[in-house]
């Protein structure tokens, strides 16, 4: 266990869940579900059931390093990675996993984001172990796949062949991003496809070879720095190094590249909590199937399936609507219906255009 570490990605703006996320306070740092607790706080305590505390990292934009040292008191201050720009998945791994390389190169790291939900935990962490020792067994790179109960066409999707490692890896033939509905209709059907969830298993070494072979300019930047890591000279290194890479995804990057890729499939109750309908989906609903959170005074009349978020004190009343989410935070009311949500990102350049940042 002592070789196992966790890299939690959390430098997202979450701008599908406008105006509750913010770019200053986005999604990954609010308690969406009302839990309780933060998304961050739910994904760092699950995997202290499976890493050490002192193994597990936190990568985030510079900006909420405070946000995040605020929700979790625990970290040490160089469990905080700081990012000075966006760059992507890929950059913020490669830091990481450089990172972890020079404390322990025997390393074996889970990546994931810091924004999604598992209802099954137990399950989770039987598929990380599980994954986590396979990967420090054999060189190579592990996603996990999540069997598909639809044909969603907001999900990356994975196929696979009967080819497998340690009896439960499937060896990954192609990544698909978001199809449209007819694909995903014949990938759901096909048996051969799982969603992409995102979270990724390898031993530090495989993953900095597979860097090194597909990505390799950015792999030269980070290795630059390796007398650097874990010394004072690490942050000024990383505020330089970051203009240097390019914006690309790991999935983009090395996983539909790399030939030693392997899928595990999974049912742990996932939902990467993309959009308002996904958060619907997992709500309390009354019987004409609205979802009211945080709010006792919403009085609904003649009105069906709506999501409706709103400050507590707000009195809210709606009459015919059917199909809605209608969310008020930080001054700002949104109402959109569910078919349209894809557009809350387009809404809120067009908000910053009009307003400035002050909405956003």
């Amino acid at each position: 266990m002592k070789n196992f570490y966790a890299v939690i990605m959390a430098g997202g703006i979450g701008s599908r869940f406008w105006p509750i996320s913010r770019t200053a306070h986005p999604k990954q740092f609010i308690d969406i579900l009302g839990t309780g607790k933060t998304l961050i706080q739910q994904t760092y305590e699950r995997f202290l059931k499976i890493v050490p505390a002192g193994n597990i990292y936190i990568v985030t934009n510079d900006n909420y390093k405070s946000l995040v040292a605020e929700q979790l008191p625990q970290l040490a201050a160089d469990q905080i990675l700081g990012e000075p720009v966006m760059r992507n998945t890929a950059p913020c791994i490669a830091y990481a996993c450089h990172k972890i390389a020079m404390l322990n190169p025997e390393a074996s790291i889970v990546v994931s984001p810091a924004d999604h939900l598992i209802l099954d935990t137990e399950e989770f962490v039987k598929d990380i172990n599980f994954s986590l020792d396979a990967a420090s067994r054999n060189n190579c790179l592990i996603t996990l796949g999540i069997k598909p109960s639809r044909p969603d066409t907001g999900y990356g999707y994975i196929q696979f062949t009967q080819h497998t490692l340690e009896g439960n890896l499937y060896k990954v033939k192609t990544f698909t991003e978001k199809p449209n509905a007819e694909l995903a209709n014949t990938f759901v059907h096909s048996g051969e496809f799982l969603w992409n969830a995102g979270i990724f298993v390898w031993s530090v070494s495989s993953i900095l070879n597979a860097f090194d072979q597909h990505l390799h300019e950015m792999n030269e930047i980070f290795k630059e720095g390796d007398k650097n890591f874990n010394t004072p000279a690490e942050q000024p290194f990383i505020q330089n190094a970051y203009y240097q890479c390019t914006n690309i995804s790991i999935d983009y990057g090395i996983m539909e590249k790399a030939s030693n890729v392997y899928v595990l499939p999974t049912d742990f109750g996932w939902s990467d909590l993309g959009t308002w309908a996904s958060v619907y989906e997992l709500s309390e609903k009354d019987y004409l199937g609205n979802a009211v959170q945080h709010s006792k005074k919403v009085m609904m009349y003649d009105s069906s399936n709506c999501i409706v978020n709103v400050p507590p004190d707000k009195l809210v009343v709606l009459q015919g609507l059917d199909d809605y989410i209608v969310v008020e935070a930080n001054n700002t009311l949104m109402i959109c219906h569910k078919s349209q949500e894809q557009r809350v990102k387009e809404i809120v350049s067009d908000v910053k255009s009009k307003f400035g940042t002050e909405y956003i």
